[in-house]
């Protein structure tokens, strides 16, 4: 993505997830907390910052198919067309890794990945100029409710991020849904 084109936070905060820094940002219903997800410590960070323990895996967020196309090759073809139908959008699913491309510290206890292709401008905008997926989890910590201001984000860490980029939430009143692919399940309304 042409840097000219990207805000001033997008960039800071793209810079920041580059050297390890960890984020937040609006999503469609609360404020997330991001980083590269294959950066290690930028993720034991995240979590840290959340009291939230590895096992219990986080979500990964795109801002189009060809981001986690990867992921999308190894399902047959109604699979692909039953998880594409639902993005761009607030729908995650939990998606097969079998060739394991997915670190374990991002799927935590879980076999599968949880993978979000978002119609958020800000997420889009966040993951185009990254150039690929983001962590994707609530920005609160472990028995919090998740923020739904900037200013509450500012209250839960207090200087601890690397960077926070301003802007406007989604329309969803609650986080998105989760379904697992391999057995259709809702995991999260």
């Amino acid at each position: 993505m042409n840097t000219d084109n990207q805000s001033g936070p997008v960039r800071q905060a793209v810079q920041a997830m580059r050297e390890g820094g960890v984020i937040a940002y609006p999503t469609e219903a609360v404020w997330g907390l991001g980083c590269d997800p294959f950066n290690h410590q930028a993720v034991e960070r995240l979590l840290a910052l959340k009291s939230r323990p590895v096992e219990k895996g986080v979500i990964l967020i795109a801002a189009e198919l060809q981001q986690v196309e990867f992921l999308l090759a190894a399902l047959s073809d109604d699979d692909r067309k039953r998880v594409t139908a639902d993005w761009p959008g607030p729908v995650t699913w939990v998606l097969p890794d079998p060739q394991k491309q997915i670190p374990d510290w991002i799927k935590g206890q879980h076999s599968g990945v949880a993978v979000r292709v978002s119609a958020h401008t800000k997420v889009q905008e966040l993951c185009l100029a990254f150039g690929g997926p983001l962590v994707s989890t609530s920005a609160n910590p472990a028995g919090e409710e998740p923020a739904r201001s900037q200013s509450q984000v500012d209250s839960y860490f207090n200087g601890r991020l690397d960077a926070v980029v301003p802007g406007k939430l989604g329309d969803l009143a609650q986080p998105t849904q989760i379904r697992d692919l391999k057995n259709d399940r809702v995991l999260r309304t």
